[in-house]
């Protein structure tokens, strides 16, 4: 059987202080009106280039809450993105809610209101009353541009209204065909020194009928004596559609980090699932 390892880079040593989170913002996530496709999207992003997200949260449209959180993740010295609440109707709390959890006050970014004149005199298409700066639906427009005190901007391919950030956290819109590039840029722009710094690997094999409980102390003396390398369990009831070992209850069972450390860590873990009376199947890698 062929073993399944997965290779692809993540930071080194000196880059594992450096944690990437991601934040949802909006009702319309978690009422289920909409799915979340900034997670995955922002997993993928962040693997291309040998990194990895850390932690995610969703919250509510709720300024107490929207701000309690930025709060917490400023203080953490992680490097955030946010996505949602950063338009201009009455549910967009975001640009606010930074600006009170850093202790300051918005203020109109003129890079911002640049791009958003651009983007008015542009979608106007020679109507001079669409195009007229002054009327109350455009000056309301341009509260898109109203960052926290000291913000700079991410620029959006998309429509040209600009994200913010600030204090490494990344804020972009709600809408995934906008953020994605946004969320590109950021990581392109700010943190190509920590892009592929080191080989990470990850190595799995099947354990059928395998019970958590008899396999945790094994699991907890691996990490033990392998500081660098973490065992992962991930229990199954079974998938009848995959057929073989897959088909009953069963635990995929493997351990990850530095490719060049996994070597012992990994003979360890199948030598001591063995001895506790469990088969091992290896995944087969797909062709």
């Amino acid at each position: 059987m062929v073993e399944a390892v997965k290779q692809f880079a993540i930071d080194a040593p000196e880059v594992k202080s450096r944690r990437f989170g991601l934040i949802v913002i909006g009702d319309e996530i978690l009422s289920g009106r909409r799915q979340d496709k900034h997670l995955s999207k922002l997993i993928e992003l962040l693997n291309e280039r040998g990194l990895s997200l850390s932690w995610a949260k969703y919250v509510a449209d709720d300024p107490e809450q929207i701000t309690a959180t930025l709060k917490d993740s400023f203080a953490s010295g992680d490097v955030v993105f946010s996505t949602g609440g950063i338009g201009a109707t009455p549910d967009d709390h975001t640009r606010h809610c930074a600006a009170l959890a850093l202790g300051t006050t918005t203020a109109l970014h003129l890079t911002a209101q640049e791009l958003i004149a651009g983007r008015i005199q542009s979608m106007a298409e020679g109507d001079p009353t669409k195009a007229d700066l002054n009327t109350a639906e455009n000056q309301h427009r341009f509260k898109m541009g109203e960052f926290p005190i000291g913000s700079n901007i991410i620029p959006n391919p998309y429509n040209q209204i600009p994200g913010f950030y600030i204090r490494e956290h990344y804020f972009v819109p709600g809408f995934p065909v906008m953020a994605a590039p946004m969320m590109a840029w950021c990581l392109d722009t700010h943190y190509q020194d920590l892009f592929h710094r080191e080989n990470w690997a990850e190595q799995s094999f099947i354990v059928p009928k395998g019970i958590e409980s008899v396999l945790t102390p094994l699991m907890e003396h691996i990490e033990a004596a392998y500081p660098d390398v973490k065992v992962f369990s991930l229990p199954s009831v079974g998938d009848v559609s995959r057929g073989g070992v897959y088909a009953e209850r069963h635990i995929e069972l493997g351990i990850k980090g530095n490719a060049q450390l996994l070597d012992s860590a990994w003979i360890a873990l199948r030598a001591g699932t063995e001895a506790l009376g469990y088969e091992i199947h290896d995944i087969v890698k797909p062709q």
